[in-house]
């Protein structure tokens, strides 16, 4: 009787893998059947030599030795036909093939094994039948371990070879064949359950490497999906820069218009905040598209000289009216000592905003208050907030993506949980230092922590509010090239109110057609996507041509564009949406007087 699972038809837990991670337990067994066929003549040598030294007949061995020898011919032909076929062929194939091959192949081994037994049993002495058999006995248990990645393999190969050896023990031991032979039956179960053990073994490692690779892959999947959203996202945000910067862009302007027309003083406090309120959504609008070029490795990091009165009374006159809508007091804790710090003004504007937002959100009663002060050769900016905390638990978790905590669900169940991973990432960047002190239901203190610098190399002082900068009037001809209607209508509105005559077309046949009509224009500004498919570079190159006394400017929204930057290179001058009034005044007063 075979024990159980020993059967032909008994299912192989390797039967549970994928072709792929089948294919190397085949060739191991394989490997290991080679080798077996090819040491067995190495075997049997000593034993004939004894057979001689006995003055036995040898005439079968050395046949049997012959036979092996042939096989050995047979294991180089097909050595190197298995390896051709595993490197050229699907791993489906190369089992349909040689699957059969290596099961009839073990049969044939494990005869030649037991053959020894037939051909000595009764004519030699009871100490080389000992020696035989247990030399017999290695050869199985060897196999038991290298030949079991291929169970059905091994299977075929114990049958022919301990199977004969059993079969033949009543001749090998004439007179004590039962012990001997109830040894070996026992030996059959022991050496099927460790054969089993092994094959189970390989199976797992194999199970292991195959999840493991299926993990790589799905890794490797999931990160060029991750790559793929990215570049989307970059390409998306480049694409519509150009369309989501228009509307910032003539805001701007008219806001400026509107604050050189005005002649209400009581108007200047209120027009002085819009004007900052519409500073500060560039401000952010840039910080959104220049981050996700920052992350994507598109833009070098600087670090400048950044002055922190400025920055945070940006900020609070960013989120002064959602403190109020909230009842809350949004406060900045002034100092006479002017801070400067060391950094890139785009990530800690936009490290400020996070964390201002957040203590806003996050707090129900009290307020929130900015800061800085000084530790050492640094400035630490702080936002102290009377809100729920960070409970002790969640520390450890707080700047990771996507995370919030219970007390956050309950008070605001908007957002993503991305504002502090954004903080911590942007510090990174400009590797600064950053943390927070919070207790639970009675507010936190964030904190970044920058180097401090000279304040003789710092912007100048903010302006006061209530006192808008006037400009005083400009005299001369502008050309603006734009086929946006509302973003024209702007540059009139703004030019018209600095007393400059300005004409706008929507492409380079109107423009001309202006040039026809009698207008001189000593400054040109021309806009680089048009709706008609012509290039702004080439239109305005066209405009200086027949106008060689003006000067002029590209305008795009566009920071990744190939023929703007080699415009720039060229010697053209590039303005960027939403070009900012001062720097457009500038210009115009250089151009123009």
């Amino acid at each position: 009787m075979m024990p159980p699972g020993f059967g032909p038809n008994s299912e192989e837990p390797a039967s549970i893998l994928s072709a792929e991670a089948r294919l190397p337990l085949l060739e191991m067994a394989f490997r290991r059947l080679i080798f077996g066929i090819r040491a067995m003549p190495f075997v049997g040598v000593p034993f004939i030599l004894w057979m001689v030294h006995l003055g036995l007949d040898i005439d079968a061995m050395l046949l049997w030795l012959a036979t092996y020898a042939l096989g050995n011919l047979w294991v180089i032909q097909n050595k190197s036909k298995l390896e051709r076929d595993i490197a050229a062929l699907p791993a489906e194939a190369v089992l349909t093939r040689w699957r059969p091959a290596a099961h009839r192949a073990a049969l044939v081994h494990g005869l030649g094994v037991s053959m020894v037994s037939l051909i000595t049993a009764g004519r030699v002495p009871i100490e080389f039948a000992f020696l035989l058999v247990s030399t017999q006995m290695s050869i199985v248990a060897g196999n038991a371990t290298h030949q079991s990645p291929e169970f059905g393999t091994f299977k075929r190969f114990f049958l022919m070879a301990w199977g004969g050896c059993v079969v033949l023990a009543p001749w090998s031991f004439p007179t004590m064949w039962v012990p001997t032979g109830f040894l070996m039956l026992f030996y059959v179960v022991a050496i099927h359950r460790h054969a089993k053990s092994s094959h189970h073994f390989f199976v797992r490692y194999a199970e292991l490497e195959e999840s493991s690779k299926r993990l790589a892959e799905r890794y490797r999947v999931a990160k060029e999906e991750a790559e793929a959203a990215l570049q989307a996202k970059s390409q998306f945000l480049t694409t519509a820069s150009h369309d989501l910067r228009q509307p910032v862009h003539a805001m701007g302007f008219l806001i400026e218009s509107i604050i050189h027309r005005n002649r209400d003083a009581a108007q200047l406090s209120a027009l002085e905040d819009l004007r900052r309120s519409v500073r500060s959504v560039t401000l952010m609008f840039n910080s959104l598209l220049d981050l996700s070029r920052i992350e994507s490795g598109g833009v070098e990091i600087s670090h400048v000289h950044v002055d922190i009165d400025t920055l945070l009374h940006d900020v609070e006159i960013l989120y002064r009216e959602e403190a109020r809508s909230r009842g809350l007091a949004l406060r900045i804790h002034s100092s006479r000592q002017r801070r400067i710090v060391l950094a890139d003004p785009l990530l800690l504007r936009q490290s400020l905003v996070n964390l201002v937002h957040n203590a806003l959100r996050y707090t129900s009663r009290g307020g929130v208050l900015l800061g800085a002060r000084r530790r050492g050769q640094h400035w630490r900016l702080e936002v102290w907030d009377t809100g729920v905390g960070v409970a002790s638990t969640d520390r450890g978790r707080i700047y990771s993506p996507f995370f919030r905590n219970e007390h956050a669900w309950r008070i605001d169940s908007a957002g993503h949980g991305l504002g502090l991973a954004v903080v911590a990432r942007c510090a990174e960047l400009m590797g600064a230092t950053h943390g927070f002190d919070s207790v639970e239901g009675r507010g936190s203190r964030f904190w970044m922590q920058l180097p401090a610098t000279a304040t003789d190399a710092s912007p100048p002082q903010i302006e006061a509010a209530g006192t808008p900068r006037v400009y005083r009037q400009l005299t001369g001809t502008c050309l603006v090239i734009d086929d946006d209607p509302q973003v024209s209508s702007a540059w009139q509105s703004l030019m018209q109110a600095w007393g400059i005559d300005v004409r706008c077309a929507a492409s380079a046949m109107e423009a001309f057609e202006q040039l026809e009509g009698g207008f001189h224009p000593q400054a040109i500004l021309c806009d680089q996507r048009l709706r008609s498919g012509e290039s702004g570079v080439d239109v305005l190159k066209a405009l200086f041509a027949r106008c060689p006394e003006a000067s002029g400017a590209m305008v795009s929204g566009e920071y990744a564009s190939p023929e703007l930057q080699q415009a720039e290179q060229d010697g053209y001058l590039v303005l960027r949406k939403p070009v900012a009034v001062p720097q457009l005044y500038g210009l115009l007063e250089q151009w123009l007087n």
